[in-house]
């Protein structure tokens, strides 16, 4: 399966609540796990742990989530996230990135 056709509305962010916690999974294009970064908060300070898989980047943008999310909201909060679209650019990537965060930055608006 391929997928190289980019639109902001293929980008997906979903939630399920975990009791306390949160989970987060982010998805667009060809949909699959690539990485999944929890995020704690330990006193004041949120910190995160990441597994990825190999030769898969979603892990660069799913830490930084995972984190914003945590500290936000006051809670744990795991993000899944699997985007692919076949050949994109360093812009391609950057425009999926500022989708991403701007999902995210409209979620947040709402929660908090």
């Amino acid at each position: 399966m391929t997928s190289d056709q980019l639109h902001p509305d293929d980008i997906e962010l979903s939630e399920i609540t975990v009791g306390r916690d949160l989970l987060l999974l982010i998805t667009g294009g060809v949909r699959h796990i690539g990485a999944a970064s929890t995020a704690y908060m330990d006193g004041d300070t949120a910190r995160v742990m990441t597994s990825a898989v190999p030769h898969h980047k979603e892990h660069t943008i799913s830490e930084s989530v995972a984190l914003r999310a945590a500290a936000a909201l006051n809670r744990t909060v795991t993000v899944v996230m699997g985007i692919h679209y076949d050949n994109l650019t360093k812009e391609g990537i950057m425009e999926v990135v500022n989708i991403v965060n701007a999902k995210v930055d409209q979620y947040l608006l709402q929660k908090v």
